[in-house]
Protein backbone atom coordinates (compact mmCIF):
# COMPACT_ATOMS: atom_id res chain seq x y z
CA UNK A 1 0.00 0.00 0.00
CA UNK A 2 1.33 3.34 -0.55
CA UNK A 3 1.42 6.23 1.55
CA UNK A 4 -0.79 8.09 -0.63
CA UNK A 5 -3.54 5.42 -0.37
CA UNK A 6 -3.02 4.96 3.31
CA UNK A 7 -3.56 9.01 3.99
CA UNK A 8 -6.64 8.86 1.63
CA UNK A 9 -7.77 5.59 3.69
CA UNK A 10 -7.52 7.68 6.62
CA UNK A 11 -9.14 10.31 5.40
CA UNK A 12 -11.96 8.72 4.31
CA UNK A 13 -12.56 7.19 7.31
CA UNK A 14 -12.64 9.74 9.65
CA UNK A 15 -15.27 11.32 6.50
CA UNK A 16 -17.25 7.88 7.32
CA UNK A 17 -17.55 8.18 11.01
CA UNK A 18 -17.27 11.59 11.83
CA UNK A 19 -19.47 13.07 8.71
CA UNK A 20 -21.62 10.02 7.12
CA UNK A 21 -22.65 8.51 10.39
CA UNK A 22 -21.99 11.39 12.78
CA UNK A 23 -21.03 9.15 15.54
CA UNK A 24 -22.13 10.31 18.72
CA UNK A 25 -20.17 9.95 21.95
CA UNK A 26 -22.10 6.47 23.88
CA UNK A 27 -23.25 4.82 20.51
CA UNK A 28 -22.60 1.39 19.77
CA UNK A 29 -21.44 0.90 15.79
CA UNK A 30 -22.41 -1.94 13.99
CA UNK A 31 -20.16 -2.76 10.45
CA UNK A 32 -21.37 -5.27 7.45
CA UNK A 33 -18.35 -5.45 5.50
CA UNK A 34 -16.71 -7.89 3.00
CA UNK A 35 -13.68 -10.02 3.82
CA UNK A 36 -11.28 -7.45 1.36
CA UNK A 37 -12.41 -4.02 3.29
CA UNK A 38 -10.78 -4.82 6.40
CA UNK A 39 -7.52 -2.59 5.97
CA UNK A 40 -10.36 0.26 5.73
CA UNK A 41 -12.79 -1.18 8.71
CA UNK A 42 -10.25 -1.09 10.96
CA UNK A 43 -9.81 2.12 10.26
CA UNK A 44 -12.96 3.07 11.08
CA UNK A 45 -13.16 0.96 14.01
CA UNK A 46 -9.94 3.33 15.22
CA UNK A 47 -11.94 6.32 14.19
CA UNK A 48 -15.09 4.96 15.92
CA UNK A 49 -13.41 4.83 19.28
CA UNK A 50 -11.47 7.76 18.93
CA UNK A 51 -14.85 9.50 18.60
CA UNK A 52 -16.36 7.85 21.96
CA UNK A 53 -17.88 4.80 20.57
CA UNK A 54 -19.07 2.46 23.50
CA UNK A 55 -18.68 -0.79 21.28
CA UNK A 56 -17.55 -1.38 17.40
CA UNK A 57 -18.88 -4.97 16.10
CA UNK A 58 -18.31 -5.90 12.99
CA UNK A 59 -20.15 -8.41 10.44
CA UNK A 60 -17.74 -10.29 8.01
CA UNK A 61 -19.45 -11.21 4.28
CA UNK A 62 -17.93 -13.13 1.57
CA UNK A 63 -19.59 -13.65 -1.57
CA UNK A 64 -18.42 -17.17 -2.10
CA UNK A 65 -19.46 -18.78 1.31
CA UNK A 66 -22.92 -16.56 0.67
CA UNK A 67 -23.20 -18.11 -2.69
CA UNK A 68 -23.09 -22.06 -1.49
CA UNK A 69 -25.02 -20.95 0.88
CA UNK A 70 -27.28 -20.42 -1.38
CA UNK A 71 -27.06 -23.15 -3.18
CA UNK A 72 -26.88 -25.77 -0.56
CA UNK A 73 -28.76 -24.52 2.34
CA UNK A 74 -32.14 -26.30 3.04
CA UNK A 75 -35.28 -24.47 1.55
CA UNK A 76 -36.58 -24.02 5.19
CA UNK A 77 -33.17 -22.15 6.01
CA UNK A 78 -33.75 -19.77 3.29
CA UNK A 79 -36.90 -18.59 4.70
CA UNK A 80 -36.37 -17.61 8.05
CA UNK A 81 -33.43 -15.31 9.81
CA UNK A 82 -32.08 -16.57 12.79
CA UNK A 83 -32.96 -15.27 16.27
CA UNK A 84 -29.74 -13.84 17.27
CA UNK A 85 -29.76 -11.74 14.45
CA UNK A 86 -33.43 -10.56 14.81
CA UNK A 87 -32.29 -9.55 18.38
CA UNK A 88 -29.11 -7.46 17.17
CA UNK A 89 -31.21 -5.61 15.27
CA UNK A 90 -33.99 -4.80 18.02
CA UNK A 91 -31.28 -4.13 20.38
CA UNK A 92 -29.46 -1.50 17.19
CA UNK A 93 -32.97 0.23 17.45
CA UNK A 94 -33.64 0.79 20.85
CA UNK A 95 -30.24 1.43 21.85
CA UNK A 96 -30.37 4.20 19.05
CA UNK A 97 -26.88 3.16 17.30
CA UNK A 98 -24.97 3.38 14.16
CA UNK A 99 -24.84 0.57 11.71
CA UNK A 100 -22.12 1.22 8.50
CA UNK A 101 -22.92 -1.29 5.33
CA UNK A 102 -19.74 -1.28 3.34
CA UNK A 103 -21.09 -1.90 -0.25
CA UNK A 104 -18.00 -4.04 -2.54
CA UNK A 105 -19.83 -7.47 -3.46
CA UNK A 106 -19.42 -8.52 -6.69
CA UNK A 107 -22.28 -7.66 -8.71
CA UNK A 108 -22.29 -10.77 -10.48
CA UNK A 109 -21.93 -13.04 -7.28
CA UNK A 110 -24.96 -15.19 -7.28
CA UNK A 111 -25.89 -15.36 -11.45
CA UNK A 112 -26.88 -18.82 -12.35
CA UNK A 113 -28.81 -19.64 -8.92
CA UNK A 114 -31.79 -20.07 -8.69
CA UNK A 115 -33.83 -17.02 -9.05
CA UNK A 116 -36.37 -18.85 -6.45
CA UNK A 117 -33.91 -19.32 -3.59
CA UNK A 118 -32.49 -15.86 -4.12
CA UNK A 119 -36.17 -14.14 -3.74
CA UNK A 120 -36.56 -16.31 -0.23
CA UNK A 121 -33.85 -14.75 0.83
CA UNK A 122 -34.39 -11.62 0.33
CA UNK A 123 -38.02 -12.59 1.16
CA UNK A 124 -37.22 -13.46 4.78
CA UNK A 125 -34.64 -10.31 5.72
CA UNK A 126 -37.21 -8.51 4.38
CA UNK A 127 -40.38 -9.52 6.18
CA UNK A 128 -38.87 -10.37 9.30
CA UNK A 129 -36.77 -7.41 9.71
CA UNK A 130 -39.48 -5.25 8.58
CA UNK A 131 -39.59 -3.38 11.86
CA UNK A 132 -35.68 -2.38 10.99
CA UNK A 133 -36.22 -0.72 7.53
CA UNK A 134 -39.14 0.75 9.36
CA UNK A 135 -36.87 1.96 11.74
CA UNK A 136 -33.98 3.23 9.29
CA UNK A 137 -36.23 4.98 7.36
CA UNK A 138 -37.61 6.75 10.01
CA UNK A 139 -34.24 7.74 11.49
CA UNK A 140 -34.24 5.80 14.65
CA UNK A 141 -30.61 4.97 14.01
CA UNK A 142 -27.26 6.90 12.80
CA UNK A 143 -26.72 4.64 9.21
CA UNK A 144 -24.84 5.11 6.12
CA UNK A 145 -23.37 2.71 3.55
CA UNK A 146 -19.96 3.47 1.73
CA UNK A 147 -17.65 1.92 -0.98
CA UNK A 148 -14.69 -0.32 -0.95
CA UNK A 149 -13.05 -1.76 -4.18
CA UNK A 150 -12.86 -5.34 -3.92
CA UNK A 151 -11.28 -7.88 -6.96
CA UNK A 152 -14.65 -9.38 -8.44
CA UNK A 153 -16.12 -5.77 -8.32
CA UNK A 154 -13.14 -3.85 -9.58
CA UNK A 155 -13.15 -5.86 -12.38
CA UNK A 156 -16.42 -5.57 -13.62
CA UNK A 157 -15.79 -1.67 -14.10
CA UNK A 158 -12.33 -2.01 -15.44
CA UNK A 159 -12.44 -5.19 -17.34
CA UNK A 160 -9.53 -4.20 -19.57
CA UNK A 161 -7.17 -3.63 -16.55
CA UNK A 162 -5.06 -6.13 -14.31
CA UNK A 163 -6.94 -7.03 -10.79
CA UNK A 164 -4.09 -4.40 -9.26
CA UNK A 165 -4.84 -1.81 -12.17
CA UNK A 166 -8.84 -2.33 -11.81
CA UNK A 167 -8.32 -1.94 -7.57
CA UNK A 168 -6.28 1.01 -7.70
CA UNK A 169 -8.52 2.73 -10.32
CA UNK A 170 -11.77 2.00 -8.16
CA UNK A 171 -10.34 3.58 -5.12
CA UNK A 172 -9.53 6.68 -7.43
CA UNK A 173 -12.54 6.80 -8.43
CA UNK A 174 -14.34 6.49 -4.84
CA UNK A 175 -11.89 9.31 -3.30
CA UNK A 176 -13.06 11.52 -5.65
CA UNK A 177 -17.01 10.56 -5.50
CA UNK A 178 -16.65 11.51 -1.48
CA UNK A 179 -14.17 14.36 -1.93
CA UNK A 180 -11.23 12.44 -0.24
CA UNK A 181 -9.13 14.19 -3.09
CA UNK A 182 -9.91 17.77 -2.03
CA UNK A 183 -7.86 19.87 0.64
CA UNK A 184 -10.61 19.99 3.01
CA UNK A 185 -12.93 16.91 2.60
CA UNK A 186 -15.05 18.01 5.81
CA UNK A 187 -15.14 21.45 4.49
CA UNK A 188 -15.99 20.31 0.87
CA UNK A 189 -19.05 18.48 2.63
CA UNK A 190 -20.48 21.33 4.36
CA UNK A 191 -20.74 23.26 1.02
CA UNK A 192 -22.58 20.80 -0.65
CA UNK A 193 -24.48 19.97 1.84
CA UNK A 194 -25.28 23.57 1.41
CA UNK A 195 -25.98 23.12 -2.17
CA UNK A 196 -28.82 20.18 -1.72
CA UNK A 197 -30.38 22.20 0.83
CA UNK A 198 -31.10 24.85 -1.46
CA UNK A 199 -32.65 22.77 -4.48
CA UNK A 200 -34.80 20.92 -1.55
CA UNK A 201 -35.95 24.83 -0.33
CA UNK A 202 -36.75 25.69 -3.66
CA UNK A 203 -39.14 22.02 -4.29
CA UNK A 204 -40.51 22.01 -0.87
CA UNK A 205 -41.56 25.79 -1.58
CA UNK A 206 -43.53 25.08 -4.50
CA UNK A 207 -45.33 21.95 -3.45
CA UNK A 208 -45.29 20.27 -7.07
CA UNK A 209 -48.15 18.27 -7.64
CA UNK A 210 -47.09 16.00 -10.64
CA UNK A 211 -43.38 15.53 -12.21
CA UNK A 212 -43.75 14.90 -15.88
CA UNK A 213 -40.48 12.98 -17.62
CA UNK A 214 -39.69 12.81 -21.18
CA UNK A 215 -36.92 11.45 -23.05
CA UNK A 216 -35.83 8.66 -25.53
CA UNK A 217 -37.83 5.85 -24.08
CA UNK A 218 -39.42 7.11 -21.47
CA UNK A 219 -42.82 8.91 -20.88
CA UNK A 220 -44.05 9.44 -17.27
CA UNK A 221 -46.27 11.26 -15.34
CA UNK A 222 -45.72 10.65 -11.44
CA UNK A 223 -47.92 12.43 -8.49
CA UNK A 224 -46.17 13.16 -5.78
CA UNK A 225 -47.45 12.59 -2.03
CA UNK A 226 -50.06 15.76 -1.16
CA UNK A 227 -47.81 15.52 2.13
CA UNK A 228 -44.73 15.05 0.34
CA UNK A 229 -41.35 16.45 1.68
CA UNK A 230 -37.91 17.32 -0.18
CA UNK A 231 -34.84 15.89 1.27
CA UNK A 232 -31.31 15.71 0.60
CA UNK A 233 -27.67 15.76 1.85
CA UNK A 234 -28.06 14.86 5.93
CA UNK A 235 -31.28 13.23 7.48
CA UNK A 236 -32.58 13.89 10.74
CA UNK A 237 -32.50 11.59 13.53
CA UNK A 238 -35.85 10.79 15.97
CA UNK A 239 -33.46 11.80 18.84
CA UNK A 240 -32.36 15.26 17.49
CA UNK A 241 -29.09 14.52 15.46
CA UNK A 242 -28.38 14.67 11.80
CA UNK A 243 -26.30 11.71 9.83
CA UNK A 244 -25.46 11.49 5.81
CA UNK A 245 -26.70 7.95 5.18
CA UNK A 246 -24.82 7.50 1.29
CA UNK A 247 -21.78 8.79 0.81
CA UNK A 248 -21.97 10.12 -2.03
CA UNK A 249 -24.95 11.64 -2.61
CA UNK A 250 -25.86 13.62 -5.26
CA UNK A 251 -29.87 13.61 -4.82
CA UNK A 252 -32.72 14.69 -3.52
CA UNK A 253 -35.87 12.69 -3.15
CA UNK A 254 -39.32 12.51 -2.13
CA UNK A 255 -41.97 10.46 -2.00
CA UNK A 256 -44.77 9.45 -4.41
CA UNK A 257 -48.18 8.91 -4.16
CA UNK A 258 -48.58 5.34 -4.58
CA UNK A 259 -51.37 5.23 -6.96
CA UNK A 260 -50.64 8.13 -9.16
CA UNK A 261 -47.64 6.68 -11.38
CA UNK A 262 -48.76 6.29 -15.19
CA UNK A 263 -46.58 5.88 -18.57
CA UNK A 264 -43.64 3.69 -19.21
CA UNK A 265 -40.15 4.94 -18.23
CA UNK A 266 -36.86 2.68 -19.29
CA UNK A 267 -33.14 2.30 -17.74
CA UNK A 268 -30.22 4.02 -18.27
CA UNK A 269 -27.69 2.11 -16.56
CA UNK A 270 -27.26 -1.20 -15.06
CA UNK A 271 -29.08 -2.60 -11.93
CA UNK A 272 -27.12 -5.24 -9.88
CA UNK A 273 -30.70 -6.96 -8.25
CA UNK A 274 -30.28 -9.91 -5.86
CA UNK A 275 -26.65 -10.62 -6.86
CA UNK A 276 -27.80 -10.76 -11.11
CA UNK A 277 -27.05 -7.77 -13.63
CA UNK A 278 -30.80 -6.71 -15.07
CA UNK A 279 -29.89 -4.77 -18.06
CA UNK A 280 -31.86 -2.48 -20.38
CA UNK A 281 -35.28 -3.11 -19.30
CA UNK A 282 -38.50 -0.79 -19.17
CA UNK A 283 -41.31 -0.86 -17.21
CA UNK A 284 -44.93 0.43 -17.17
CA UNK A 285 -47.06 1.90 -14.89
CA UNK A 286 -51.27 2.27 -14.23
CA UNK A 287 -52.86 3.75 -11.76
CA UNK A 288 -49.26 3.32 -9.92
CA UNK A 289 -48.75 -0.34 -10.62
CA UNK A 290 -46.29 -2.29 -12.71
CA UNK A 291 -48.34 -3.50 -15.53
CA UNK A 292 -45.27 -4.95 -18.08
CA UNK A 293 -41.67 -5.48 -17.28
CA UNK A 294 -39.11 -5.83 -20.66
CA UNK A 295 -35.32 -6.47 -19.88
CA UNK A 296 -32.80 -7.91 -22.51
CA UNK A 297 -30.68 -9.21 -19.53
CA UNK A 298 -31.88 -10.19 -16.21
CA UNK A 299 -35.39 -10.55 -16.71
CA UNK A 300 -36.65 -13.25 -14.67
CA UNK A 301 -34.60 -11.76 -11.62
CA UNK A 302 -35.85 -8.31 -11.71
CA UNK A 303 -39.94 -10.31 -12.69
CA UNK A 304 -38.69 -12.30 -8.80
CA UNK A 305 -38.21 -9.01 -7.14
CA UNK A 306 -41.38 -7.76 -8.77
CA UNK A 307 -43.12 -10.67 -7.00
CA UNK A 308 -41.33 -10.13 -3.52
CA UNK A 309 -44.76 -8.53 -2.44
CA UNK A 310 -47.46 -6.35 -3.75
CA UNK A 311 -45.71 -3.49 -2.99
CA UNK A 312 -42.42 -4.08 -4.66
CA UNK A 313 -44.72 -3.00 -8.33
CA UNK A 314 -45.29 0.28 -6.82
CA UNK A 315 -42.82 3.01 -6.09
CA UNK A 316 -41.20 3.95 -2.94
CA UNK A 317 -39.28 7.51 -4.23
CA UNK A 318 -38.50 9.62 -6.85
CA UNK A 319 -34.77 10.99 -6.30
CA UNK A 320 -32.97 13.73 -8.76
CA UNK A 321 -29.58 13.92 -9.62
CA UNK A 322 -28.12 16.46 -12.48
CA UNK A 323 -26.81 14.47 -15.40
CA UNK A 324 -23.82 16.83 -15.14
CA UNK A 325 -22.62 16.14 -11.58
CA UNK A 326 -19.53 14.66 -10.13
CA UNK A 327 -19.81 11.00 -10.15
CA UNK A 328 -21.63 11.07 -13.93
CA UNK A 329 -19.17 13.11 -15.41
CA UNK A 330 -16.21 10.14 -14.04
CA UNK A 331 -18.34 8.34 -16.97
CA UNK A 332 -17.69 5.15 -15.18
CA UNK A 333 -20.73 2.83 -14.56
CA UNK A 334 -19.48 1.91 -11.35
CA UNK A 335 -22.57 -1.67 -11.53
CA UNK A 336 -23.26 -0.52 -8.10
CA UNK A 337 -26.50 1.54 -6.77
CA UNK A 338 -24.56 3.24 -4.42
CA UNK A 339 -22.28 5.14 -7.17
CA UNK A 340 -24.75 4.40 -10.53
CA UNK A 341 -28.00 6.23 -8.52
CA UNK A 342 -26.05 9.40 -7.38
CA UNK A 343 -24.83 9.51 -11.10
CA UNK A 344 -28.24 9.70 -12.52
CA UNK A 345 -32.21 10.68 -11.54
CA UNK A 346 -33.40 7.17 -10.44
CA UNK A 347 -36.95 5.73 -9.00
CA UNK A 348 -37.04 3.30 -6.20
CA UNK A 349 -39.33 0.32 -6.29
CA UNK A 350 -40.84 -0.84 -2.86
CA UNK A 351 -41.06 0.57 0.45
CA UNK A 352 -41.35 4.82 0.48
CA UNK A 353 -38.85 6.49 2.95
CA UNK A 354 -41.50 7.74 5.65
CA UNK A 355 -39.41 10.59 6.48
CA UNK A 356 -40.16 11.88 3.04
CA UNK A 357 -44.12 12.51 4.33
CA UNK A 358 -45.50 15.05 6.62
CA UNK A 359 -46.81 13.65 10.02
CA UNK A 360 -45.93 9.72 9.41
CA UNK A 361 -43.72 8.76 12.15
CA UNK A 362 -46.31 7.12 14.63
CA UNK A 363 -48.58 5.80 11.75
CA UNK A 364 -48.60 1.44 11.66
CA UNK A 365 -47.98 0.14 8.32
CA UNK A 366 -52.07 0.05 7.67
CA UNK A 367 -52.30 3.69 8.05
CA UNK A 368 -49.69 4.70 5.60
CA UNK A 369 -51.09 2.08 2.87
CA UNK A 370 -54.38 4.19 3.49
CA UNK A 371 -52.84 7.02 3.55
CA UNK A 372 -51.27 6.50 -0.46
CA UNK A 373 -47.77 5.76 1.26
CA UNK A 374 -46.43 2.27 -0.53
CA UNK A 375 -45.41 -0.29 1.82
CA UNK A 376 -43.03 -3.28 1.36
CA UNK A 377 -40.46 -5.34 2.78
CA UNK A 378 -37.86 -4.13 -0.40
CA UNK A 379 -36.31 -0.82 -1.95
CA UNK A 380 -35.21 -1.15 -4.76
CA UNK A 381 -33.58 2.01 -7.00
CA UNK A 382 -33.01 1.89 -10.89
CA UNK A 383 -31.37 4.71 -12.55
CA UNK A 384 -33.17 6.53 -15.28
CA UNK A 385 -31.40 9.57 -16.03
CA UNK A 386 -29.67 10.67 -19.46
CA UNK A 387 -28.45 12.98 -21.35
CA UNK A 388 -31.86 13.95 -23.02
CA UNK A 389 -34.08 13.73 -19.66
CA UNK A 390 -36.17 16.83 -19.69
CA UNK A 391 -38.58 17.13 -15.98
CA UNK A 392 -41.24 19.45 -15.45
CA UNK A 393 -43.13 20.25 -12.49
CA UNK A 394 -46.81 20.82 -12.33
CA UNK A 395 -48.04 22.84 -9.27
CA UNK A 396 -51.95 22.76 -7.98
CA UNK A 397 -53.12 24.88 -9.85
CA UNK A 398 -51.64 24.10 -13.43
CA UNK A 399 -48.58 26.14 -13.12
CA UNK A 400 -45.59 24.20 -14.84
CA UNK A 401 -42.07 24.81 -14.42
CA UNK A 402 -39.25 23.26 -15.90
CA UNK A 403 -36.80 21.25 -13.27
CA UNK A 404 -34.42 19.61 -15.76
CA UNK A 405 -33.62 20.38 -19.22
CA UNK A 406 -31.31 17.77 -21.62
CA UNK A 407 -30.52 16.00 -18.18
CA UNK A 408 -29.28 19.11 -15.81
CA UNK A 409 -31.56 21.62 -13.38
CA UNK A 410 -33.03 24.17 -15.20
CA UNK A 411 -33.49 26.49 -12.31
Amino acid sequence: MTDLLAKRMDDYAKLTVQVGLNLQKGQRLFINAPLEAAPFVRRVVEQAYENGAERVSVNWHDDETQRVHLQKAPEATLKEVPAWDIERYRQMVDHHDCLLSVTGHNPRAYEGINPERLMLTSRANGEQLHFFQVAQLKGDIHWAIVGVPTAAWAQTVFPDLSTEEAIAKLWEAIFKTVRVDQPDPVQAWREHERNLKEKTAFLNEKRFKTLHYKSAGTDLHIDLHPDHVWLGGSHQSTFGTRYIPNMPTEEVFTAPLKTGVNGTVRSTKPLSLMGNMVEDFTLTFENGKVVDVQAKKGLEALQKALDMDEGMRYLGEVALVPHDSPISNLNIIFNNTLYDENASCHLALGAAITMNIKGSGGLSKEELVKKGVNQSVGHTDFMIGSADLDIDGETADGERIPLFRNGNWAF
